[in-house]
């Protein structure tokens, strides 16, 4: 049997077989100027801001996820020798040294959720305050 050669991929907006790249919004141009909609300001302006915020927002969130993990690890009574519990210990008592103490209660656990959560909530709004008001910028 003789070969025989292929027609050649043909460009229509209905999916081929032979088509390198299927159809549809996969073979859309990316819109470059959605930054500069959004903004309404020129396409290389903002993103200084947007990173700055993004960084921010990052933060707040770490800041808070060490608290919250600390709380959880000491409710549920891990143990305060593992390497680890200690130092997630640590980064919280720095997150939260300048908060300590403000809620003076009886119960231990208690004392401690609401003496980490506090600070681990002011991170949170003021961290993605900062960062929504950057993004204005």
């Amino acid at each position: 049997m003789p070969f025989v050669e292929a027609p050649a991929p043909h460009r229509s907006n209905s999916p081929s077989p032979y088509d390198p790249a299927p159809a549809g919004p996969y073979n859309a141009v990316p819109n470059t100027n959605s930054d500069a909609r959004r903004s309404g300001r020129g396409s290389r302006r903002g993103h200084g801001a947007d990173r700055l915020a993004l960084i921010i927002h990052s933060l707040a969130d770490v800041a808070a996820a060490f608290l919250g993990l600390w709380i959880l690890l000491y409710l549920l009574e891990a143990n305060q020798a593992n390497v680890f519990v200690g130092f997630v210990h640590g980064v919280a008592d720095w997150l939260a040294g300048w908060s300590q103490d403000i809620f003076i209660m009886e119960t231990e656990g208690l004392r401690v959720f609401f003496n980490y959560a506090l600070p681990a909530l002011i991170y949170l709004a003021v961290g993605h305050g900062a960062a929504a008001w950057l993004r204005r910028l």
